[in-house]
Formats: structure tokens, sequence, C-alpha cells
């Protein structure tokens, strides 16, 4: 089903709604990619999952990317700007001096368009043209939301441009397994041994570091919220180092809930993984079911090339090719309560 959400600058959003085999639902919304809602089952009843608002003025107003496809580089570009066979590319600067989510109209505050669309499955696509943002070479990009069987919601990011460009797209849900009104009480595995530390203003030094005897040391399942009561109050914004070899999908991390059973897989084909705890949050109008979404209402876990990755030339690749496609899947495995 398709139905109309609003509209912006004269241009209608439309709101796409998939049905899984197992029942999970889902919204998806032409503005942004955004997924509007996800609904999973549990012994319980349905559950929400993710943060979303009730119209289009309040994403327009009020959203930090709720469930948003952001590009063409996710995170952060140190003082807007980097450098590519010999010539230095100046970005939009829309975090200070620096770029946050491919500038002030990046892809996750643009509207899409809808190529297929499946019961259980929609295939989003954006094109970005020469210079947009500053960035070089005319961009393709796609995105499609698959609900497969054993509640998985696959997410699939393609890119193809006709000039070397630097392509980093991620999905940026903010999770909460239970509807609680914080996330500190969630616990949370991480599949990495080591982070990228960042200055004051969240750019990477460029060291990689272990989290081992650290507050980031998530290797094994802990409350989000531990490191707060022992070492004094933590806030996390932080790319996450993962074990193994990116291009394949493997285990990235684990999110539960204990007042309610539900538990979260993230699996990834990407080098790194966001942990954002929502420190910042504070939306003043209401969310799903009426919610309030203040301070930890909810976590990112962005699956991503690294953070300012144009500027540091030790980080894994981000140079999209002529004539290659850059591809991200990462995959939400529910285990039901």
């Amino acid at each position: 089903m398709i139905g109309r959400f609003g509209s912006v600058g004269g241009e209608d959003v439309s709101e796409v709604v998939l049905q899984g085999p197992d029942g999970v639902d889902m919204r998806v919304l032409t503005w942004g990619a955004v997924i509007r809602d996800l609904i999973v089952p549990t012994r319980r009843g349905p559950q929400h999952v993710v943060l979303g608002l009730n119209s289009i003025e309040d994403y327009l107003a009020h959203s930090p990317y709720f469930g948003a496809i952001v590009g063409r580089y996710a995170n952060r570009i140190w003082h807007a700007h980097f450098t590519l066979d010999h010539h230095t590319y100046k970005l939009d600067a829309n975090e200070g001096r620096n770029q946050l989510h491919g500038g002030s109209k990046g892809f996750g505050t643009r509207l899409w368009s809808i190529v297929d669309r499946q019961p259980s499955s929609v295939t989003l696509a954006l094109v970005s043209e020469d210079g947009d943002m500053g960035y070089p070479g005319r961009l393709i990009a796609s995105c499609t939301y698959s609900l497969l069987e054993n509640a998985t919601v696959r997410i699939s990011l393609e890119a193809t441009s006709d000039r070397p460009t630097p392509v980093n797209l991620t999905t940026h849900s903010y999770y909460n397994l239970d509807g609680s009104p914080d996330i500190s009480s969630h616990h949370l595995m991480i599949a990495a041994d080591y982070i990228t530390p960042t200055h004051s203003d969240l750019i990477p030094t460029g060291e990689i570091k272990s989290v081992a005897g650290s507050a980031y040391d998530f290797i094994i399942q802990r409350p989000i919220g531990a490191a707060q009561l022992l070492q004094g109050r933590t806030s996390y914004d932080v790319n996450y180092v993962l074990r193994g070899h990116s291009g394949t999908l493997r285990h990235a991390a684990t999110l539960q809930s204990l007042n309610n059973g539900l538990g979260m897989e993230l699996w990834t084909t990407e080098p790194g993984v966001q942990f954002y705890d929502g420190h910042m949050l504070d939306i003043p109008v209401p969310g799903l079911d009426s919610s309030h979404y203040g301070p930890h209402a909810g976590l990112c876990l962005e699956p991503q090339r690294f953070p300012d990755g144009p500027n540091k030339a030790h980080f894994p690749p981000c140079i999209l090719q002529p004539g290659a496609v850059s591809r991200q899947v990462s995959e939400l495995r529910f285990v039901p309560a």
C-alpha cells in the first residue's frame, strides 16, 4: 500500500507500507528514504522498535535524521573538504567548519523516487548531480528495503558515479526495543576491539585505539549505561572498527531489552559501525504512540565506511570509481521475545 504523507516544495511525499512473512510491518517515506515505523511481533503484542514522527512538517522541523539514508558521505568530513587526484574539493559545511551526513541538503533530506515495489520490499532511487554539495561526479544511489523470513529486515544500498567520488551511505534509524523513555538499560554487544577516537568536534584523530578496559568496551554484552555507574557519565558517538573482512556479511552488534526480552542482531558488510546513544535528543513534538523523545530515547547503530575517510589514507577505501558499484548490505535480525 502506498499513501500520501504530505508534500515538500510542492512535491508529494509518499509512505509505503510493507508486510513481512513473519508479521513484521514497516513504513517507508520517499522523503529521505526514511524508515518511519518498524513493528515487530512479540508474545506481548506488536512492538515499535524505531523512533518516528507523525507528519512531514515534524520531520522537516525536528528530525535528527530519524530513519533516513544519509550520504553522499555519511558522518563527518573535516573542514568540509578533501583532495582527490590532486584537486581539492570544498564541500557544504553544515556543522561548524565540518560537513555532517553529506551537507545541509544531503540524501536524508531529499525526495527519493520509487522504482520498484512488492508487498514485502521497496526500492527507491536518487540522482545526485555533479557538484551537489561540492562532490564531484553524477551519482545514482538506490536503497532497497526487504522484509525476509525469520523477522529479518535487509537494507541494500548501491551507488554508481561517472567520476571518482567519496561514497559512504548508511541507515540512520534510532532503535528502542521496548518503548521505554531511556535505552541506557538496553544490553549491547559490538563485535569490535577498536574504535577511531575523535577530537572534540567528533572528527577522528586518525588513531585506531583498543577498547579494552575502557568505557567503550562492548565486546561482552552489557548494559549501555553501566559505564556511567562505574566511571561517571559517558556519552557515545564514535565509530567502531568491526572484526572480519569488509564486503562480507558478518555479525556486527547485538542489542537486547531485558524488559521484554526482544533482541536485535545487526549484520553488515561494512568495516565500521557508528554507535550513538541519543544523548542529544530533545524532540519537542510527539513521536509514535505519542511518545516523548528526550535524551537517550533511542540509539543509532550506523554501518559505515570510516568518518573523514577521504582525508585519512590509512582508513578503509571510500572512493567510488567510474564503472564500479558501491554496495552495502545490512540486516536487522530480530529475536522475538
